[in-house]
């Protein structure tokens, strides 16, 4: 053992710490791993604690900056974490003596290293929770096919280079060793830095993302499974028996993990009550579960990081899932894991690139692996009719690499596998694949939404006697009641029945992966969560006991930023005419709405801009305690439907819906049309304006008027002898008058039906707008929703599909509508108080 100095604190503990027999030797020191203070003459770097809190702090801190300065090429934290550990190792700050011998001495490599696996142990056991093997089942060919082309072709391309570059770089490896390690590390997907790049380019949602995320899946599972033969046959270099029985016993180990530990986590998922958080001993207990099996694998002879995986992957979706993210994933994936990433970048040492031969060899395989995965996708693209775009940036997406890619370089090195320049070589290229798929992506793919060919996309457009279809998205239990009785008070029948498609919408935070889930009539949706099966349970009994109702139920697991996307494509696979969304707030005991959750406005918002059909938002107060779920009968339904007509076409949406409301038996109509007075402020022409466009302004309102009177006419002598329905008119001239005309309804109604008037502007409305709290219920539905509103009625605020978005949806300021409301605003007498100033109704 070499000497050590007695002036260094180590050496002075030396001889007390040395063991008296003759064949041991044990340096132990306990007091070097906390300083005594800078005061007492320690220099923290000397001891192990301080020393590994500076490195992670260093660590941590430079690869966060490079993520910053990164972000706008949009690249994968992967990327920024990588080449954070390469300047920080031999590459460039290391080079420098001090820093090195101070920052990164030999010495402190063994602690690093152990919080780095124990770092990556659990963000395994975390990429395990967020994958879902059910997907695997339910992909379409067209995704397995993507994976096993992608990952054939790049797998033959690397086995077949091992033979030649077997005797170049490492002569005594094991040859099969060799030809299965190269396989798979040039055959991989990372799925989570995958999930990461779909999601930053806004694909995850796409057709394309859908097909490159279940692709990515199959594709780590069988990754996984080689990555773990592969490690059997380096650990026991090439001994045919010993591979066996760690092969053997790994599958038992698998078996074990799904038919033993999966039962046992279903039952504490069954013991923890709905909606309450999972018990702090169930979490700790999985917690430790992940280091038992991590130390099982280890001690079969496989590396432990494939138990946390395997541990992690039987984990069923949801709650507990979800419990574990959220405690964990900050903690792992910002703090720990860099670590693992920042070592691999201190073992790469590009200045031991010299030799041009190293990078001509292994470059132009990774290369050939690289295209072989681009040619072996686009052939299935191909075979599918895909577009060549699509089938190229599918190809270049499953060349993402990542976390896993590192591991097998890692355990490859240490097995002696690639010497210090093979394992530089495709550490940087790894960087530089993964780092190009984000700009190639963009630069050649830029989808485009294509709307399919129906024409039913709003209610006002269905002829009588015909099919309205649906789709009622649910954020959670409270709001199927009030969709029921909303569905039910709509009057299907046999004439003119209802298909209705229930949505569930679950935030995307236990997975990695959005997908869009079909509910069978009488089959449990198996790892799904519960709330989306007796969901779906509750809509299939209504209709079983309903007459001309069918449903379908589906869940759409997704984030809160790009859910509308699911929303707006599954209704225009179906072909809706109405999308139904619960407003943001929820009615609390004291009967005020309380905000829920942010997210839920997000994807209201996003809806009312890109819905392929009309849409409304449904404000719940009380609806759901009129009717009971289980209605059978029309004639326990009794609504009293107030309709709120001030002209446009959204208002004209608005009544098609409460008319085919007014044909139940057991709803009563009040349509109530408010007339612009004679003393109404009309919007007067300011000087030096364009006559052209003053006259197109006025001809425009001139149109959308005579299409209201049209349609109130139409709907009057249609029910002139109806008693449920009763049609008044009122004169107002401004927004005072009309605030005072609605608070004059009776007290009995319980629903009140509005367009939410965009594009179009009255004198009746103005200046409504800005005070508005909520502007996505437009001024009146805002008005109905506010707390000023003495009546707690529910409400539901209607947008009729009109196409394109127009310009004046759009905001552009040369709209017709919004020059009216300019004028409107600037020469409006009559000024509104503001909310927090006085009550609408005082």
């Amino acid at each position: 053992m070499a000497s050590l100095d007695p002036r260094t604190p180590l050496g002075r503990n030396q001889t007390a710490r040395e063991n008296i027999t003759d064949t041991n030797v044990v340096c132990y020191a306990p007091n070097m791993v906390t300083t005594r203070g800078v005061w007492e003459g320690d220099d923290p770097l000397n001891y192990a604690l301080p020393l590994f809190l500076l490195q992670l702090i260093v660590v941590v801190a430079t690869t966060r900056t490079l993520f910053f300065i990164l972000k706008p090429l949009r690249q994968p934290r992967v990327v920024a974490e990588i080449i954070g550990g390469i300047l920080l190792g031999p590459s460039c700050l290391g080079r420098c003596a001090w820093l090195a011998s101070k920052l990164f001495p030999l010495r402190s490599v063994t602690v690093m290293e152990t919080m780095a696996n124990v770092g990556l142990h659990y963000f395994l056991f975390l990429v395990g929770v967020e994958m879902d093997i059910i997907v695997i089942k339910r992909t379409g060919k067209k995704a397995i096919l993507v994976a096993f082309a992608g990952m054939i072709i790049p797998f033959i391309i690397g086995t077949s280079s091992s033979f030649f570059l077997k005797n170049y770089i490492s002569k005594n490896i094991h040859q099969g060793t060799f030809l299965l390690f190269l396989g798979v590390a040039l055959s991989i997907t990372a799925f989570p830095v995958l999930a990461r790049i779909l999601t930053e380019l806004k694909l995850l949602n796409t057709d394309l993302g859908r097909v490159a995320m279940a692709s990515a899946i199959i594709n780590d599972v069988c990754a996984w499974v080689l990555l773990a033969l592969a490690i059997a046959l380096v650990e026991n270099q090439g001994a045919i028996l010993a591979s066996l029985w760690v092969i053997l016993s790994g599958v038992a180990f698998v078996l074990f993990c799904i038919y033993a530990i999966r039962p046992a986590i279903r039952w504490v998922i069954r013991r923890t009550p709905e909606g309450e958080p999972v018990n702090e001993f169930y979490v700790c207990a999985i917690l430790v579960g992940v280091m038992t099996c991590g130390f099982i694998t280890d001690a079969l002879g496989i590396n432990s990081i494939f138990g946390a995986f395997v541990f992690g992957l039987v984990i069923p979706n949801g709650p507990l899932g979800i419990s574990l993210m959220e405690k964990l994933e900050d903690f792992v994936s910002g703090l720990l894991l860099p670590l693992y990433f920042a070592i691999s970048g201190l073992r790469t040492n590009v200045y031991l690139l010299s030799d041009f031969s190293t990078w001509g060899f292994l470059l132009l395989v990774i290369i050939l692996a690289s295209a072989g995965k681009v040619v072996g996708t686009m052939a299935v693209a191909f075979f599918y009719k895909m577009p060549f775009r699509e089938g190229f940036t599918l190809g270049m997406l499953m060349n993402t690499k990542g976390l896993i890619e590192m591991i097998v370089l890692n355990i490859g090195r240490d097995q002696k596998i690639l010497d210090e320049s093979s394992f530089a070589v495709m550490v940087l290229t790894a960087v530089i694949m993964t780092g190009m798929i984000t700009p190639v992506v963009m630069a050649v793919y830029r989808p485009t939404k294509h709307f399919l060919p129906y024409k039913h996309r709003t209610i006002k457009g269905l002829k009588p006697n015909t099919e309205l279809r649906l789709m009622a998205c649910i954020h959670s239990p409270r709001n199927v009641p009030t969709i029921i009785n909303l569905v039910e008070a709509s009057y299907p029948s046999k004439k003119s029945p209802i298909f209705l498609y229930t949505l569930h919408l679950v935030e995307l935070t236990g997975r990695a992966s959005a997908m869009v889930i079909i509910h069978n009539s009488g089959k449990p949706s198996g790892d799904t969560e519960e709330n989306s099966d007796h969901i779906a349970n509750a809509f299939h009994n209504y209709a079983e006991q309903s007459t001309g109702v069918s449903v379908q139920s589906l869940t759409a697991v997704s984030p809160y930023s790009s859910m509308h996307e699911d929303i707006c494509n599954l209704a225009e696979e179906k072909r809706a005419a109405l999308i139904i969304v619960p407003f943001h707030k929820e009615q609390a005991v004291d009967g005020a709405l309380e905000a829920t959750n942010a997210g839920v406005r997000t994807v209201n918002q996003n809806l009312l801009a890109n819905a392929p059909c009309s849409i409304g938002i449904l404000v719940d107060r009380g609806l759901g305690g009129g009717v009971a779920a289980s209605t059978s009968s029309a004639s326990h339904v009794a609504h009293h439907v107030v309709m709120l007509f001030f002209g446009g076409p959204d208002d004209r949406e608005a009544l098609a819906y409460a008319w085919r409301m007014s044909e139940h038996p057991g709803v009563s109509l009040t349509v109530l049309r408010l007339v612009v007075g004679e003393d109404a402020v009309e919007p007067p022409r300011a000087a030096g304006d364009d006559d052209a466009k003053i006259l197109t302004v006025i001809t425009d309102y001139e149109k959308e008027k005579q299409l209201d009177d049209d349609f109130i006419s139409e709907f009057r002598v249609k029910n002139v002898n109806d008693e449920s329905v009763v049609y008044m008119e009122k004169v107002v001239n401004d927004g005072e008058e009309t605030v005072a005309a609605i608070s004059c309804m009776d007290s009995i109604n319980d629903l009140y039906i509005v367009g939410r008037g965009q594009g179009t502007v009255s004198p009746l409305t103005t200046g409504m707008t800005d005070w508005s709290e909520c502007p996505e219920l437009g001024a009146i539905g805002d008005l109905l929703a506010s707390s000023d509103f003495s009546a707690t009625v529910s409400v539901l605020v209607i947008q009729q599909y009109v196409g394109a978005v127009p310009n004046d949806v759009l905001g552009t300021p040369d709209s017709p509508s919004q020059q009216i409301e300019q004028y409107l605003n600037n020469n409006n007498a009559r000024q509104m108080p503001h909310r927090g100033q006085g009550s609408y109704f005082g």
